[in-house]
């Protein structure tokens, strides 16, 4: 009974393979058509009540206002905000959802939706189509997000775009044993905390990102 489970295992790679490569060309397709847009990421949880839940709205509205379409990951919390701020202002709102045992259910304020099985597929859509990162407070999938562009901007597998944490409370403590610990036993460069800015205000947030593309 074991060997027959096995090779039912094995006889599937090749299929899973296909449907990967489905996610990706779906992803490129779509995402291709957009133009310029900003991705915003941030705790599923977060309730319509918290203030960084109007601080996002207030974002996503005025990047739509500069042009920029809003890509978040499509559920609820600060990416609902995130959408329902594009979608508002008349943007391009666009949610990435992944398909996880947790069913994750897509935002009302979604007007264009695309679906992944595969978290590392996702990943790419949210960096190759961004012209920058806005990581509100959030979770572990929202630490994952940061790093992994902070990785890929420090060791050059992509060109330098803002990424920008809004909320200096919440990522203080971060950024304290980022300095305190990390910078001071060697571990990364003075010039690596240089890959991304706190800024708390909303127009400041869109500023900041202007700015740097028109340098």
């Amino acid at each position: 009974m074991a060997d027959i489970t096995s090779m039912s295992s094995i006889n599937e790679e090749p299929w899973r393979i296909f449907r990967i490569m489905a996610e990706f060309v779906d992803g490129f397709e779509v995402l291709s058509k957009v133009g310029p847009a900003v991705s915003i990421f941030g705790s599923s949880k977060m309730s319509r009540d918290d203030i960084y839940y109007k601080v996002t709205e207030r974002i996503a509205a005025l990047l739509v206002k500069a042009n920029y379409a809003v890509i978040t990951g499509g559920g609820p919390g600060i990416m609902e905000a995130a959408n329902k701020g594009a979608m508002e202002a008349g943007g391009e709102s666009i949610g990435l959802n992944i398909l996880i045992p947790a069913q994750q259910k897509p935002n009302p304020f979604i007007k264009t939706l695309l679906e992944f099985r595969y978290f590392f597929a996702r990943k790419v859509m949210f960096v190759k189509y961004a012209k920058a990162f806005i990581i509100m407070p959030g979770g572990f999938g929202t630490m994952d997000e940061l790093f992994e562009a902070l990785t890929l901007v420090q060791t050059g597998r992509i060109q330098p775009f803002p990424i920008i944490l809004v909320g200096k409370d919440y990522w203080k403590g971060l950024i304290d044993w980022l300095k305190g610990y990390t910078l001071k036993n060697g571990y990364i460069l003075e010039e690596d905390l240089d890959i991304f800015t706190v800024i708390d205000e909303p127009e400041k947030v869109v500023e900041a990102i202007e700015e740097f593309h028109n340098r």
